[in-house]
């Protein structure tokens, strides 16, 4: 019998999905960070062969990729942003079940996957319960701006490759609205907390 449950953290880009991860941090859980995996496998020569020959030689630039030159490249189209999901996922996903497999080792019992790519990789399918990150567009628009340094296009064209707020809300156990201050987020990532608590007891009686 599994000794732990595992949530899933995802939304669109710009949510503040990071700034929930840390309360849930907060609240006892262990993290797991894709954002983190996924700088870990830039560090397998198999992946950067592999991005090199779909993107393109120059994202590699004196023997650094070079991240703003992919992520132009990746977030061109839905087809390239595929694309680049097909090279990475896997070796990701690989990382993450040794890490899940550390932590349950280690007596771990609540896990949370902060994940934007959740949905993508099909890694939802193993979380006993899926949480979203959502928040007003204008909002998302300006901290995706501030946080990669990007023109109004260049977030507008980021958020227009991944999936709706409506998905996520359909495909979701649970909902974070992040319309507020981080304190009222953090209310919110505590009141889910509770409302799992109590989603775990029912399981353990089921």
């Amino acid at each position: 019998m599994k000794n732990y449950k595992l949530i899933g953290l995802t939304g669109p880009t710009g949510a503040g999905k990071s700034e929930a991860a840390q309360f849930f941090r907060e609240g006892g859980y262990e993290v797991i960070y894709a954002d983190f995996l996924a700088r870990e496998i830039m560090n397998n020569p198999l992946v950067i062969q592999s991005l090199k020959a779909n993107f393109g030689d120059d994202i590699i630039n004196n023997s650094k990729l070079d991240r703003a030159l992919l992520a132009k490249r990746a977030f061109k189209n839905s087809d390239t942003k595929k694309l680049l999901d097909s090279i990475t996922h896997p070796f990701i996903s690989t990382l993450f079940f040794d890490e899940l497999k550390r932590l349950t080792h280690a007596g771990s019992e609540r896990i949370l996957f902060d994940a934007s790519q959740l949905m993508e990789s099909g890694l939802d399918v193993i979380c006993d319960y899926v949480i979203s990150v959502t928040a007003p567009k204008k909002d998302r628009i300006n901290r995706i701006k501030e946080r990669d340094n990007l023109t109004d296009e260049q977030a507008n064209e980021r958020m227009r490759v991944q999936f709706t707020d409506e998905y996520f809300r359909e495909n979701s156990d649970f909902i974070i609205e992040n319309n507020g201050d981080l304190l009222t987020l953090k209310k919110a990532v505590n009141n889910t907390i509770k409302a799992l608590e109590v989603r775990f007891g029912s399981d353990e009686k089921a």
